[in-house]
C-alpha cells in the first residue's frame, strides 16, 4: 500500500461522542481478537504445512479467508459480490481505496498480494503480511528478471497473484490511470502464452448522510485515524466487488495495451456504481 494521492480537500476530523468511543472498543476488541488469533492459528497450522507442503499452501489460505470475512461481519460492513472468481494460477489486479480492501478481496478468493518491499517492514501491517504469503518486490528495473522469476516460480504452486496498479490508495471516488510497469514480468517468454489476468472494481458505498469519501484513505491520512472512524460508525455502508472476465495476456501486444484494457474495465463499473443512489 501507498498513500500518496492528495485530493488537496481531506475531510474534516471527526468529533466522537461516548457511545462512539464504546462501539470503537467493542469493535476494535472482536477485530484485534479474530486477526491476531488467526494469525497464531495461521503460523501454527504452517508449522506443518511448510515442511510438508513447501510453497504450496493447502490449508492457510482458507484462514486468511476466514478472518477476513469475520472482520466484515465484526464491523458490520456487508459485501455484494458480482461475477465469477479467476480459477487456477494468474494475477488479479483492482483499483485501490483504502487497507480495506486487502480484507475484502481475501474475504472472497485465495490471493497473494504483491507489494512494495517497504511493507514488510511496517509494525503489525508487515508481519501480517508476510504470513499470509505476499509477495515483496523493489520497484526498480534493474529487478525485473528478478520480478519474472519470482512471479513464475508463484503461480507454478497455482497462486494467484493481485496487485493494485494504480500504486496508491485514493478517496475511492475515482480510478487512477494504472501504471504497466508490473505487467512487463507477465511478457516473459516463460509466463506470456499461459497467464490470464482478472481485472476487479472495488466500490464503496458511504453509511447514510456520511461523505461519499468515508471509506478513502489518502493523503497524509494515518492508518490508526481511519481505523477508528470505521470502527465508530453507528451505521456502515457497503463495499460491492464486481470480477470481471479474465484476459490472456498472449492476446495483447504490449504491457501498456493491456494495463489499460484491464483500466478500462475497472473504470467503467466503477463509474457506474459509484453514482449517487436514489
Amino acid at each position: 500500500m501507498s498513500v500518496t494521492w492528495n485530493a488537496g480537500d481531506a475531510p474534516e476530523p471527526q468529533k466522537y461522542g461516548v457511545r462512539d468511543w464504546l462501539r470503537v472498543l467493542r469493535r476494535g476488541l472482536m477485530l484485534g481478537i479474530v486477526v491476531f488469533g488467526g494469525l497464531v492459528l495461521l503460523l501454527l497450522v504452517r508449522l506443518i504445512e511448510r515442511p510438508l507442503c513447501g510453497m504450496d499452501r493447502p490449508v492457510t489460505p482458507y484462514i486468511t479467508q476466514g478472518v477476513c470475512r469475520a472482520a466484515f461481519v465484526i464491523l458490520g460492513l456487508p459485501i455484494r459480490v458480482q461475477g465469477p472468481r479467476i480459477g487456477g494460477p494468474g494475477a488479479v489486479v483492482a483499483n485501490h481505496s483504502s487497507w480495506l480492501d486487502i480484507f475484502a478481496l481475501n474475504s472472497r478468493k485465495n490471493v497473494y498480494f504483491v507489494s512494495k518491499s517497504e511493507v514488510a517492514g511496517w509494525p503489525g501491517i508487515g508481519w501480517l503480511a508476510r504470513a499470509t504469503g505476499t509477495l515483496f518486490i523493489r520497484r526498480d528495473p534493474r529487478d525485473a528478471k528478478a520480478q519474472t522469476r519470482a512471479f513464475a516460480q508463484r503461480m507454478s504452486h497455482g497462486h494467484r497473484l493481485l496487485f493494485f496498479p494504480e500504486g496508491t490508495s485514493t478517496d475511492g471516488l475515482r480510478v487512477l490511470p494504472f501504471k504497466s510497469t508490473l505487467f512487463a514480468a507477465f511478457f516473459d517468454p516463460s509466463l506470456r502464452q499461459n497467464v490470464q489476468i482478472q481485472p476487479v472494481t472495488v466500490v464503496y458505498h458511504p453509511p447514510p448522510g456520511a461523505d461519499p469519501r468515508f471509506y478513502g484513505w489518502w493523503g497524509d491520512m494515518s492508518f490508526g485515524s481511519h481505523l477508528v472512524k470505521t470502527l465508530a460508525a453507528p451505521k456502515q455502508g457497503r463495499v460491492e466487488l464486481i470480477y470481471h472476465p479474465p484476459l490472456r495476456v498472449a492476446d495483447f501486444p504490449t504491457r501498456k495495451a493491456l494495463a489499460q484494457q484491464l483500466e478500462d474495465q475497472v473504470r467503467r463499473a466503477h463509474s457506474r456504481l459509484s453514482a449517487p443512489e436514489s
